[in-house]
């Protein structure tokens, strides 16, 4: 497995409060269209190999889809093309939601 770590929702509170962190959806539309974490970029998962070049290397990167198995795949995946500090975000939407966090359109 390639380099990137697991994060909860305090852990990403705190990565947002104190860094300029890019927060990646891994999810499909139509799991998209019911809603995400504000501040999100979509990337569908099947797309990410043709987006990837575009993902910062200067910043923390924190993928999330329904519940952290898509997004954990996206981390080895972007970890293993160099990308320094990935982090995939334990439970995904669904962690969010049971965190009591709110939803956006994104």
């Amino acid at each position: 497995m390639y380099g990137f770590k697991e994060v909860d929702v305090q852990g990403l509170e705190q990565l947002e409060a104190s860094s300029d962190c890019m927060l990646i959806d891994v999810r499909t539309d139509a799991e998209v269209s019911r809603g995400g974490i504000e501040g999100a970029v979509h990337i569908p998962l099947h797309l990410l190999p043709l987006k990837a070049q575009d993902l910062p290397n200067d910043r923390p990167v924190v993928f999330y889809c329904q519940s952290g198995g898509r997004s954990a795949q996206a981390c080895a995946f972007v970890a293993s093309k160099g990308i320094s500090e990935v982090y995939n975000l334990q439970g995904g939407i669904m962690g969010w939601i049971r965190a009591g966090k709110p939803l956006s359109s994104i």
